[in-house]
């Protein structure tokens, strides 16, 4: 599924933004401040239904506006279209609609345009705290096992239900056993859906590594479920029962899962420079994006803000190529025309936009 046309209205500095010419490589360049990234913040709007930026919508719309509007149509390899919308304002409201019609929820528009972004954002997967892990954990789990979402909302309501008894002290050894037998089983759901994802991820990744950089040949990738691998989660849970009594909360399940990655078992981020924590980045997110496709084709987007940041010319050479191979949608911006160009495989061709205070012109394609 690729994105045909784009309509901005309203975010940041693009106020009226139209393009009818994307393509399978869509660079946007120009200086610092010219809207290249919100220009990718409202394509990852119209997928995800939020900034990638922060929660907070305001600093999102353009300054005295009531809202922000990004509409764009999506082709199928079928040649079939979609229409997606998202409308946020500032007083909270959201408004997302897919085929015209208006849906209840952002997982129902982000099943339709599988975005993936590569920004200084990114990085967090190494130093970040262990939920933006699961998040991207989940992110895959939730594309390729449909039943998958489901348990993780069952999940979620059976641990704030748990929690909210521990922490009033004088409970009902009934109740709470009700609600615990339900986050057991939920709760052991998502936690097979995650392992038997995981098992899948990690030898892409590792491939992906030796393209990128074979030099780190002791990288790996280890999954943390949550609690003692010896045990079953309502053997978990009955065992810290006393103790999540006292603490007043669950303190044992996939709510505490986590992803290493490490080097010489040692934290890739304490050991790794700048760079190559970049390469590990992009391969954790190149893998994810070939285990949603068939046989490695792209049916997701990439957005990927100023790739040469850290990167030398020849690993620049390598991630694109792997992109080209994967035959992705790409969205990338840079500071110079030909920044992509000398770095994107000749046998494509790209679309390449100049982004100049909030407008955007197609230039000649490279």
């Amino acid at each position: 599924m690729n994105l045909s046309q784009l309509q901005i209205n309203n975010i940041r500095n693009l106020h009226r933004v139209r393009l009818d010419d994307l393509q399978q490589v869509n660079v946007f360049f120009g200086v610092n401040g010219a809207g290249k990234t919100s220009i990718l913040e409202a394509i990852h709007l119209l997928g995800m239904g939020r900034s990638f930026r922060g929660a907070s919508v305001k600093p999102l719309i353009s300054h005295g506006c009531p809202s922000c509007t990004v509409f764009g149509s999506t082709t199928t390899v079928l040649k079939k279209n979609l229409a997606l919308g998202v409308q946020r304002s500032a007083n909270g409201e959201v408004l997302i609609k897919v085929g015209g019609r208006a849906v209840r929820t952002a997982a129902q528009l982000v099943e339709h345009f599988p975005l993936q972004t590569i920004n200084a954002d990114s990085f967090n997967l190494l130093t970040g705290a262990p939920q933006t892990r699961r998040q991207y954990l989940d992110w895959g789990v939730f594309h390729v096992e449909h039943q998958f979402f489901s348990q993780w909302q069952r999940f979620q309501r059976c641990i704030k239900q748990r929690n909210n008894l521990l922490r009033h002290g004088k409970i009902s050894t009934a109740e709470v056993a009700v609600w615990t037998r339900d986050l057991a089983a939920s709760g052991m759901a998502v936690g097979l859906y995650r392992e038997a994802y995981f098992s899948k991820l990690k030898p892409k990744f590792l491939e992906i590594m030796t393209v990128l950089a074979p030099e780190l040949a002791g990288l790996d990738l280890r999954y943390r479920q949550g609690w003692d691998k010896r045990q079953t989660y309502d053997q978990a849970l009955e065992a810290s029962l006393h103790a999540d009594c006292d603490r007043g909360y669950t303190h044992v399940g996939p709510q505490r899962a986590d992803i290493k990655v490490t080097i010489d078992s040692r934290p890739a981020a304490d050991v790794l420079s700048r760079g190559q924590q970049k390469l590990v980045v992009c391969a954790l997110k190149l893998a994810q994006g070939q285990l949603k496709g068939p046989k490695g084709s792209g049916e997701c987007a990439y957005l990927i803000d100023d790739l040469k940041s850290e990167l030398d010319e020849q690993h620049c050479k390598l991630v694109c190529g792997l992109l080209s191979a994967m035959q992705v949608q790409v969205f990338v911006t840079c500071i110079e025309r030909d920044d992509i160009a000398s770095v994107w495989p000749k046998c494509d061709r790209l679309n390449v936009f100049h982004v100049e205070h909030g407008a955007v012109s197609l230039e000649n394609q490279a």
